[in-house]
């Protein structure tokens, strides 16, 4: 059979020639950014039947570069908004100088200021795909949007005032400037350089008025003469200047401060908002006075005099309807009394007024018209609100004015992503099926309208508190115990493509597994609880009890009684909690529409008044049925399909007589209180105050303690025809802080007080031990096994891998009905660190992936469908099996990388990947056809080892 070796990465890629080298490089860079899954990326291999001995195999950094990919969330510290009605295009600046444009699905692009200076306020060039920007450095940008990546064509900065309002007419070159002094400059718009034309303060008041007007806090064009430009100063004046006459047609005046102006479309008059929360009318055939005044929300005083102030209108919007009476709309006003009302939009229609309170600060909002015309009537019929962490669009063709549903999550900052994975190569029609079962899902008392302004269309949504009841105020809530963040944050997921299934793991000890359905049901949630802690004696007693070892790793099945979940016996009230989940799974009939839906709810419970421990690690074969999870106490292996738990067992009683450090297990300790001490149960937001803490939460000071001592044989296992085992030369800082975080891992190496070559003895009382990685395969579970089997590897913090054999029933008939059977095999493999992943290739170096059962629907009402009996695809060896060994092994820990072949378990080849630092992340992924081993190191590096036929 034919050996195999890691060697450089991507040496395949490159070409003869020195060209070719530098774009193989190039077009590879982009698949390992991707994650896990299988990558192709749009680069080709070397040319056809090119000599391996003229392949160049040294790469450097040059040859990479890290792209950012997307961009998940609402814009971080927004600051501005645009809206561009005929292409329906929008741009949100941000407080950072970044611009984000969103549109149709595809359109999604960002631009950022070099300087970082805060964007002040934005100008679509209505449908020319260009756009201007005014940053608080007082400097104007011309954006053009007509390429694949906008770029900035022209800049035009102001050094000796600075920019408080601009304005662009539709269809108009000029560009107006008003500055703090209270000029107002003109820009053209084709040239972007300052026209001379410039409208001085001092004559656009009365000469008389020696008082400076304050900031220009408005500028618009009238809609009868684009000649004509109405001027809003901060202390109350409003000017129309007549552009040719170079002269003021009128002035008004009012005692208190504007903060916005808008026009009726006829161009006779405008209304302002003021800092009292009043709102003025005026007609330009009587200057003098204001044709009205109202204060919206101002209480009406008996004796007749002015209702009494309020907090500031900051902004509105005077729309006219052809059919009813306008709408005006705007921000702020409310009175002063009511405190804690949170902000809100007002939506004036005739003698309507509506308040739309909102959940974070209004920075800004528009109205959507069906014209972008302003002397037609607007016929307004969305409002877009800008928030400080929310967009909102209110739809205003209907008369409770209710809000479009956002179609994608807006909010990252209040709802912290607290894990993601990736998926390549899914079957062709899941995307369509999510998408259109997705679009179904509509919220009661929204609108039934399209998203009016982007069209981007979440694929699905899936929400797993709804398979909880809700917890009522006064309860005990003891979740809260356990965790500060929320209940229902997701640790980790599961997906298999093939069969539909997905599995969730959530901070308070949960395991969901939902089936796929494109047919609404009404039925029960079945659940299960599983007492799962690494005692086995119920004396308690502070030292640890001598107990003989399992003789045999066979011996090891617990019976199907001791099995079936917990006892159910909830502790009383002041008692010491016992057997009780964090959660209450309904158990009345639920609503489950297409999608989705859950098929069983498993929960870890209360031991002896201590929590469950968060769940570390996850894995799901939908062939085997089998769901299998473990924490720090132990395994967990439950059959999905006959809701069963098969096995419930602590780490250290899966080794038996295996165990290399000769541990004895122990009961509990005599203190039950919740302490430091209990360093496993952490929550969520470990994930987030710094680097060492982001991914390993439930398990990290565990994998700390100590590596496993490798044994002399295994080390010296590796002979001289077992190839060689090459790391890559490309290590890429995409980090600037790379000492900052050295100096964080040896801070975190300082803390503890056994190094990772200590003696066996310093450990041997250490009882608790993670279970970090879970795979399923179809493998050699032992060294004298003929044929592969169903297996289950676990790996654990100590850098332990087990293998779990599973033995299912031979036909699918008896699937339904006869048990699944669970032991461990009694085989053991060391690496040093803890265990991130495992792979398995074939004789050849295939990826052997796991099998999987293909979907059908299980509430399908073809009577065909539902008779038609489960279809398993199966992994088919390579045919040239003529040696004794047939598979490799692939593992990777946070330190290592070991081969071993298989089933003699022999080590080819072990590679110690990082001394000074960690891996947070490895996987085994295809590459152009070849197969590599990734590594996302603490360090900021990515590393990528290949593996080649010697």
């Amino acid at each position: 059979m034919k050996k195999f070796n890691f060697r450089k990465v991507l040496d395949g890629l490159t070409a003869s020639s020195p060209g070719g080298s530098s774009g193989g490089g190039s077009s590879s860079g982009g698949g390992i950014g991707a994650g896990s899954g299988s990558v192709h990326p749009g680069g080709t291999a070397g040319a056809a039947g090119t000599p391996r001995d003229e392949i160049q195999e040294i790469l450097s950094s040059d040859y990479f570069q890290i792209c950012k990919t997307v961009r998940h969330g609402f814009p971080y510290l927004p600051t501005a908004l645009a809206f561009d009605p005929v292409q329906k295009i929008l741009a949100v600046g941000t407080r950072t100088g970044g611009i984000r444009i969103l549109g149709r699905p595809g359109v999604d692009c960002y631009c950022q200021h070099e300087s970082g200076a805060a964007v002040l306020q934005l100008q679509f060039l209505i449908n020319e795909g260009a756009l201007v920007s005014a940053s608080s450095d007082d400097t104007l940008h011309l954006w053009n949007l007509r390429q694949k990546r906008p770029a900035i064509l022209h800049s035009l900065k102001f050094n000796r005032e600075r920019i408080t309002y601009c304005h662009l007419p539709f269809q108009s070159k000029w560009l107006y400037v008003g500055t703090e002094r209270g000029n107002t400059h003109i820009v053209n718009i084709e040239s972007f350089i300052l026209s001379g034309y410039v409208i001085m303060w001092n004559k656009a008041i009365e000469l008389s008025t020696k008082t400076h007007p304050g900031p220009v806090v408005h500028l618009s064009d009238s809609p009868r003469d684009e000649g004509k430009l109405l001027i809003g100063y901060e202390n109350g004046t409003v000017v129309l200047w007549d552009l040719r006459s170079k002269r003021a047609d009128l002035r008004v005046y009012y005692d208190e401060a504007i903060h916005s102006v808008d026009w009726h479309h006829e161009g006779k008059q405008f209304m302002c908002s003021h800092s009292d929360g009043s709102l003025t009318l005026w007609n330009l055939k009587s200057p003098s006075r204001p044709f009205q005044i109202t204060i919206p929300h101002g209480k009406i005083q008996r004796d007749g005099k002015k209702p009494e102030s309020c907090k500031p209108i900051l902004k509105v919007e005077y729309k006219t309807c052809k059919s009813s009476e306008p709408f005006i709309i705007f921000s702020g006003g409310l009175s002063y009394d009511k405190a804690c009302r949170r902000p809100s939009l007002t939506i004036m229609h005739g003698k309507a007024i509506t308040v739309l309170e909102m959940d974070h600060p209004i920075v800004d909002f528009l109205t959507l018209c069906e014209t972008p015309y302003p002397n037609e009537f607007q016929e307004p019929y969305a409002v877009v609100v800008l928030l400080e962490k929310d967009l909102i669009v209110v739809d205003l063709t209907q008369s409770n004015f209710p809000i479009f549903e956002n179609p994608y999550p807006i909010d990252i900052h209040e709802s912290p992503v607290t894990c993601t994975e990736y998926f390549a190569d899914c079957p062709p029609d899941l995307i369509p099926v999510l998408y259109s079962v997705g679009a179904k899902h509509k919220k009661q008392g929204y609108s039934n309208k399209e998203w009016p302004i982007i069209t981007l269309q979440m694929l699905y949504k899936l929400k797993t508190s709804k398979v909880f009841e809700k917890q009522k105020l006064g309860e005990g809530k003891p979740t809260a115990e356990i965790v500060e963040e929320d209940p229902f944050a997701i640790q980790m997921m599961y997906w298999c493509p093939e069969s539909r299934i997905f599995c969730v793991a959530g901070v308070s000890a949960y395991v969901i597994v939902y089936r796929f359905s494109k047919h609404e049901v009404n039925t029960e949630i079945v659940s299960l609880e599983v007492r799962l802690q690494y005692d086995i004696e119920d004396i308690i007693t502070p030292e640890p009890e001598i107990i003989p070892p399992f003789p045999d790793g066979s011996s090891q099945l617990p019976s199907l009684k001791s099995l079936s979940g917990s006892t159910n016996t909830v502790a009383c009230e002041g008692m010491m909690k016992d057997s009780i989940p964090c959660l209450s799974v309904k158990t009345r009939p639920v609503r489950m529409p297409p999608g989705y839906q859950p098929e069983l709810v498993i929960q870890l419970v209360w031991v002896d008044g201590e929590p469950p421990q968060q769940i570390t690690s996850l894995a799901v074969n939908s062939a085997y049925g089998l769901v299998a999870f473990g924490n720090c106490n132990g395994l967990a292996v439950v059959d999905f399909m006959q809701k069963t738990v098969l096995l419930s067992m602590g780490t250290i009683d899966l080794y038996g007589s295996s165990d290399p450090y000769q541990r004895q297990p122990r009961s509990p300790r005599k203190n039950k209180q919740f302490t430091t001490d209990n360093f496993c149960m952490r929550g969520l937001s470990n994930f987030y105050p710094d680097l060492t803490k982001r991914i390993r939460t439930s398990y990290q000071s565990l994998t700390e303690l100590t590596d496993s001592p490798v044994s002399l044989e295994l080390e010296r296992c590796k002979s001289p025809t077992s190839g060689a085992f090459i790391p890559h030369l490309y290590k890429r800082e995409w980090l600037s802080e790379e000492r900052e975080r050295e100096q964080i891992y040896k801070n975190r190496e300082n803390t503890f007080s056994r190094s990772r070559s200590s003696s066996v003895s310093s450990i041997d009382k250490e009882s608790k031990e993670a279970i970090t990685a879970l795979y399923f395969m179809e493998t050699f579970s032992r060294k004298n096994d003929s044929a592969v089997s169903p297996c289950l590897w676990v790996g654990t913090g100590l850098g332990m891998v087990l293998i779990i054999s599973l033995n299912l029933p031979a036909t699918e008939e008896l699937r339904q009905t006869e048990p699944v059977m669970v032991s461990p095999s009694g085989t053991v493999l060391t690496l040093k660190g803890a265990v991130l992943t495992f792979s398995c290739l074939d004789c050849m170096g295939a990826l052997i992936h796991p099998p999987y059962e293909v979907w059908r629907d299980p509430n399908s009402i073809d009577d065909s469908e539902k008779t038609r009996k489960r279809k398993l695809v199966m992994y088919s060896p390579s045919s040239s099996q003529d040696m004794g060994d047939h598979q490799f092994a692939v593992i990777c820990s946070e330190k290592q990388a070991k081969v071993f072949s298989l089933p003699s378990q022999t080590c080819l080849y072990v590679h110690n990947i990082t001394e000074t630092s960690f891996l947070l992340r490895a996987d085994v992924v295809t590459l152009c056809n070849s197969i590599c081993l990734a590594c996302f190191c603490a360090n900021g590096h990515i590393m990528t080892m290949r593996y080649l036929p010697s």
